[in-house]
């Protein structure tokens, strides 16, 4: 098409302004900023809503929020419309009248009476489109609390016991889980599922999330619900989800997060739901953990194996940068020191992780291992720590620039072990460094 409207255009000289200043081409349907600068729809949403430009392109004023919106300049269509029918040029088609706030609560007011399936699936499409229909559609009242009143309705879903074998391709879809809503001809949801899709996709702002915690009460124990679900996309969505849900929780509602909720964030975990999902389950642990018994809560649902088996993984560098800073976290409690012991592999993987991931992935190590050496200090873990190699790691993070904080622990753990730890055979090499 693109190929035949090329050729027809090169035997005829195009009229300067009938070009988008954007895409110098043909525009299909050209709209007008407050500028008065006409661009064609498409060019200027992207520029404007996916870019995140705030200004016109050409003029380089910038633009207030209410500008936003382009005026269609029906004269300039028109005229492009009859120049191409004088040169034989085929014309583009009549454009779709664009979303606008009453088109969005006519889906609404459907959905609210018996149509939920078919306004969902409209709004899915709506949303893929563009950026200004996703804006639309949050923007438009009630839209926010008709999708969250869907997920909340059906949340009464249990566990089931064939979930990870019948939901494996699932989690291979959840790893594409992008800025759109997903369909797939083989996943069968239903509209609490569709709402849920939909809720995470529209990346609903941080006063849309606040206002769903304050309507829906017990949204949290929803999203338990939901990650108890057989699909693994629907987990992921809702993992997802309540992410953005801790960014915008007080601290009153992080100490009253139940054990259920911290069992199924911890279980995305262990199921490696997908990449992403797994990413933000381990944040959700992160922001959760320093509230309450909320890292009690979490070593009782298996947290500490949970992310000790991830960590052998060799997963990508965020992943383990983040199961590390959760492990500290778990280690600020004395059962999470003593799963981390008790895993064969506890103290071994966590120490390979100092100084080969990041600083803060080091601090965090070696936080952890400290908070081990100093509560924890039976015969059998010292002697572990210079089995597997921790003590020769930390003299390693003294010889470096490792960060004064996590050097004053290292020395502080090296000085009060000395006893057991200097003259070791295993530290026969690094013996000239062991602090005095």
């Amino acid at each position: 098409m693109a190929m035949e409207l090329a050729s027809s255009y090169s035997a005829a000289e195009i009229p300067h302004y009938f070009l988008c200043p954007i895409s110098l081409e043909v525009m299909r349907d050209p709209v007008t900023l407050a500028t008065g600068i006409t661009y064609d729809r498409a060019s200027i949403e992207r520029w404007l809503f996916t870019d995140g430009h705030a200004t016109c392109p050409v003029t380089r004023r910038a633009l207030a929020p209410a500008e936003m919106d382009a005026t269609p300049n029906h004269t300039l269509r028109r005229l492009i419309q009859a120049w191409c029918a004088a040169h034989q040029v085929e014309r583009f088609p009549t454009p779709r009248q664009p979303l606008d706030s009453c088109r969005v609560a006519a889906l609404l007011d459907q959905g609210r009476h018996g149509g939920a399936a078919a306004a969902l699936r409209e709004i899915k499409a709506v949303i893929a489109e563009s950026e200004r229909n996703r804006r639309c559609v949050e923007a438009t009242p009630g839209a926010v609390d008709f999708l969250a009143s869907l997920v909340a309705k059906d949340s009464s879903a249990d566990r089931s016991p064939s979930k990870r074998a019948s939901s494996q391709q699932d989690a291979d879809d959840g790893d594409s889980l992008g800025e759109e809503v997903l369909d797939s001809p083989t996943f069968m949801s239903s509209p609490a599922e569709d709402a849920l899709g939909v809720l995470y996709s529209l990346k609903p702002s941080e006063r849309s999330l606040a206002q769903i915690m304050e309507r829906e009460g017990n949204f949290l124990d929803t999203l338990a619900s939901v990650l108890r679900r057989p699909s693994y996309r629907t987990r992921a969505y809702g993992i997802l989800l309540l992410k953005a849900m801790t960014e915008v929780m007080t601290p009153a509602q992080f100490m009253m997060v139940s054990a259920d909720l911290v069992q199924e964030v911890v279980l995305v975990v262990s199921d490696r739901v997908s990449s992403k999902a797994v990413r933000a389950a381990l944040h959700v642990l992160c922001r959760l953990c320093p509230w309450g018994r909320n890292r009690v809560k979490a070593v009782q649902a298996g947290a500490v194996a949970a992310l000790v088996e991830l960590l052998l993984d060799e997963g990508g560098s965020r992943v383990t940068e983040l199961a590390v800073v959760a492990i500290d976290h778990l280690c600020g409690c004395a059962e999470g020191r003593s799963d981390l012991v008790a895993h064969p592999a506890g103290l071994a993987v966590l120490s390979k992780k100092v100084m080969r991931v990041s600083a803060a992935a080091t601090e965090s190590a070696v936080r952890a291992l400290h908070a081990v050496a100093r509560h924890s200090p039976t015969p059998s873990v010292r002697q572990e720590m210079l089995a597997v190699g921790v003590v020769a790691k930390l003299l390693l993070v003294l010889q470096t620039n490792a960060g004064e904080r996590a050097g004053l622990r290292v020395k502080e753990m090296l000085k009060t072990h000395a006893r057991v730890w200097k003259d070791s055979p295993c530290l026969q090499t690094h013996r000239g460094s062991y602090p005095c």
